[in-house]
């Protein structure tokens, strides 16, 4: 077995997705080696992560960015983490701008009448009052969207008909994601009175998945909602038999800032490596159809779960390991901005990063974004990892998209990746809820983070060059 790991290993290291050279791992003390047993075996056992998850679903729900709920989801949290035994728990708060959805209607008014299941699209406009009412006109791409003549659309509701490829590794999600973004302001300024989308989603279920069209979570250019996958198939089916009208009501509420935050709790360092940080990160946001377990209460509760079986550890740990629970993240990411600006003077003592933003499946491979002399860490990492059933994969890791700015910044990042096969049937929609997270998967990413973790603060290695001397 470990003579094909190590060939994985090399394989990976060499490839042309990550630096050309295949090394050997760097060798751990035993101190180390012993932690990362203990550790492991510790984490496939756990509960604090899996209950945080549930406590949060249940006693909060659903946290929309700069909602209410949100707001009482950073003060469950102090409450929690404070109560976990962690240290210098605190809010640090930013404003934002805020949207919500008050009601959304459609309804086939053509070809005997039909209701729709759709949601509002994060930053859309809302209809006139009383609605609108158009004629469908259907593309299969936004490349074909974009193409149309504005004299074409103008006046009538675009039906933007594309589908997402389920994936291991979620990839599908960035083409999908495109026509969220772009179809209402394109069609809004083609003339269109609105955009439907087919849900960007990979279920077959009756339920609209929703999602930010506008980056900065503030209102965005025209009215976009998505529609469940039956019911864009059922337009299909309709516009093949003739001309479908349909009519489309949605209200939203929207201010120009609402209080938002992030939430920081630390089990704190020792010694000359005591201000160094290894940062574990989720966000604390959600939407607002379900409550919020896959995307992102499970992150949280992986982070959490994994820190605070290392603060359990005997004795301290050599740096600090510090939880950030973002917030804001389906809006824009601004709790990653924030915090990037707020703590824009300690990044270059922010030694490694890592976030849980997808889901709950099992981690099957293990990407670092490391130094090139440090290639040996993330062997040693690749080859402690080995034993939960998680392969090695490059090192062109980008981090998660609230560590995005820390990478950019220059923290090495790892990116320990989860099967997401079934992520995208429960992304965003009202089924993403607590019964959906298996906890032989869930407590699996628990040990993997707490043994990473662990390595990163105990061996004190440079991940940016390479070997550093400390003294203790």
């Amino acid at each position: 077995m470990k003579s094909f790991i190590a060939t994985l290993m090399a394989a990976s290291l060499s490839s042309p997705l990550g630096l050309a050279q295949p090394a050997e791992p760097a060798p751990l003390e035993r101190e180390v080696s012993q932690g990362i047993q203990r550790l492991m075996a510790a984490g496939l056992e756990d509960n604090v992560g899996l209950q945080f998850v549930e406590d949060l679903t249940t006693e909060i729900g659903p946290r929309l960015a700069g909602s209410d709920a949100e707001a009482r989801a950073r003060d469950w949290a102090v409450a929690k983490l404070r109560g976990l035994g962690f240290s210098n728990v605190a809010v640090e708060g930013f404003d934002i701008p805020f949207w919500s959805r008050t009601f959304e209607r459609a309804e086939i008014v053509s070809a005997g009448g039909q209701a729709m299941t759709v949601t509002a699209l994060g930053g859309s406009e809302p209809t006139p009052e009383g609605g609108v009412t158009g004629e469908l006109l259907r593309y299969a791409s936004m490349a074909e969207l974009q193409e149309a003549a504005a004299a074409d659309i103008e006046g009538k509701i675009v039906f933007l008909d594309e589908g997402m490829t389920r994936t291991q590794d979620g990839s599908g999600y960035g083409v999908a994601v495109r026509k969220r973004r772009n179809c209402a302001p394109v069609a809004a300024e083609k003339g269109a009175l609105a955009c439907m989308i087919r849900s960007v989603g990979t279920d077959r279920h009756r339920f609209a998945h929703t999602g930010m069209m506008a980056r900065d979570g503030a209102v965005g250019t025209g009215t976009g909602v998505a529609i469940s996958p039956p019911d864009a198939d059922q337009l299909g089916r309709l516009m093949e038999r003739g001309a479908v009208t349909v009519k489309l009501e949605v209200g939203i509420d929207a201010r120009p800032a609402a209080p938002s935050g992030n939430v920081i709790a630390e089990v704190p360092g020792r010694g000359a490596l005591a201000d160094e940080i290894i940062l574990l990160g989720c966000h604390l946001d959600s939407w607002d159809l379900g409550t919020g377990a896959i995307d992102d209460g499970a992150g949280c509760g992986i982070v959490v779960g994994a820190a605070k079986l290392i603060a359990d550890m005997p004795g301290r740990t050599k740096r600090t390991i510090r939880v950030v629970l973002y917030g804001s993240e389906e809006v824009g990411l601004l709790g990653g901005a924030a915090y990037a600006e707020q703590h824009a003077d300690e990044l270059d003592k922010h030694v490694f990063a890592s976030e849980s933003d997808f889901g709950a499946g099992k981690i099957w491979r293990f990407q670092t974004g490391f130094g090139e002399g440090a290639l040996s860490y993330a062997a040693a990492m690749h080859q402690a990892l080995a034993p939960l059933g998680i392969g090695p994969h490059d090192n062109s890791a980008r981090g998660g998209p609230d560590i995005g700015v820390l990478k950019r910044a220059g923290v090495p990042v790892v990116s320990p990746g989860q099967d997401g096969t079934d992520y995208f049937d429960l992304h965003h929609t009202p089924d993403d809820t607590f019964d959906k997270i298996e906890p032989e998967a869930f407590r699996q990413n628990v040990a993997a983070y707490a043994v990473f973790a662990w390595i990163a603060s105990e061996t004190g290695w440079d991940f940016r060059t390479g070997p550093v001397e400390v003294e203790e």
